[in-house]
């Protein structure tokens, strides 16, 4: 065995749980064709989560995390096919070991990119140089986080996170879920203006889905829409992934 297989094996002995793990993507990482990690986890309880299984810090499926070999195996095999690797979650930089595990994948000549709510800024610090591109939801206005996330000082962690991304050099796009049952439509005019004013470029307004989500959200959604909360003339500079 080489001396670079034997270090990665060793990184892998650190705490990371990986729940799921999609081989193939183009969306999680726009414009670049990836494999999506899915890190266990979240401090947050988002009204529109469609990894609910994913928020407890132990995995509730019964055959337990997937080890981190078994992914470098996978993604050694796949070294020309693909771009890069996304770690996703749940909430990646809740990870100690998310630093050894961007390094495996750099060790395999990777992108590495990253999903992140902005939950700890000073992680996120510490990880933004090891990253190529980064994903980060801003939820919602800073007040008003908790309705979204369910913690009442997410908000001030989330922007911090963003002045901290912004100020990084790295490559990102903003993103924004509209939750029809939470956000009116001052509400997003007004977080847009915000966001805007804090020098966000490329912002993307997304639409939440009920697909995976918990039951009673599916309910409450009752089939709405972004456009159900937003007009087609208004924001016209934004993207609307729907």
């Amino acid at each position: 065995m080489t001396a670079t297989a034997g270090s990665s094996e060793k990184r892998a002995l650190l705490p990371l749980v990986i729940a799921g793990l999609t081989t193939f993507s183009t969306v999680d990482w726009p414009g670049r064709r990836v494999a999506t990690v899915f890190l266990q986890g979240c401090p947050w309880r988002c009204t529109y989560c469609h990894n609910p299984d994913l928020v407890t810090y132990a995995p509730r499926d019964a055959d337990g995390p997937i080890p981190w070999t078994d992914v470098l195996a996978f993604l050694g095999k796949r070294r020309g096919l693909l771009d890069g690797v996304v770690f996703s979650g749940g909430e990646p930089t809740l990870h100690a070991a998310l630093p050894a595990a961007i390094a495996d994948v750099r060790e395999l000549g990777l992108g590495v990119g990253l999903h992140t709510g902005g939950a700890w800024p000073v992680r996120l610090e510490h990880v933004l140089p090891l990253v190529d591109w980064v994903g980060l939801d801003i939820k919602d206005l800073p007040d008003q986080y908790a309705r979204v996330t369910g913690a009442a000082p997410s908000g001030g962690a989330a922007y911090r996170s963003l002045a901290a991304l912004q100020g990084s050099g790295v490559a990102h796009e903003v993103r924004t879920t509209v939750d029809p049952t939470v956000h009116s439509r001052d509400d997003v005019l007004e977080l847009c203006g915000q966001l805007s004013a804090l020098g966000v470029r490329g912002h993307v307004l997304q639409e939440a889905r009920p697909v995976g989500t918990r039951p009673e959200y599916a309910a409450a959604l009752a089939g709405r829409r972004l456009s159900d909360v937003l007009d087609d003339e208004d924001l016209p500079q934004l993207r609307r992934r729907t």
